[in-house]
């Protein structure tokens, strides 16, 4: 005798748009606060490894990130800021880490390519519903 078992699947309906918008504001934040902490490090807030003022691209790099990342926090001008900073989390992937090997977790370098990825999608979908960006949108309408 040979038994079937039925399948149980649960139909997930699309999620409701207020809870997306939420969903990638809180994202946008937490992304935003991690990456301005990547930024001031390189300031030599958090440690003495701060990089010489004018050094490229390290010095240039962490102003780009310590702006770039108050500004996407905000919420502000995240398109084009997210594109910004998705190119310099690329150029320091492919120019600092993927020389010492091919493959990020050989070269250290997933953390660069996660936040270029992450920025590129906020530049692509864009802020989410708390941000400045949509503040002003509705006050232009």
């Amino acid at each position: 005798m040979t038994q079937t078992a039925a399948a149980t699947t649960t139909e997930v309906g699309p999620t409701a748009p207020k809870w997306q918008g939420l969903a990638l504001s809180v994202v946008r934040v937490v992304v935003s606060f991690l990456f301005l902490c990547h930024g001031l490090q390189k300031m030599g807030l958090f440690d003495k490894a701060a990089v010489p003022v004018g050094t490229w691209p390290g010095w240039y790099a962490g102003v780009i990130e310590t702006v770039g990342s108050l500004l996407v926090l905000a919420g502000l001008f995240t398109r084009p800021v997210a594109i910004l900073l998705s190119g310099t989390m690329a150029y320091a992937y492919f120019v600092v880490h993927q020389p010492d090997a091919l493959l990020p977790l050989q070269n250290k370098g997933e953390t660069a390519a996660l936040y270029s990825w992450i920025f590129l999608l906020f530049a692509v979908v864009g802020p989410g519903t708390y941000a400045l960006d949509t503040l002003r949108r509705r006050r232009k309408s």
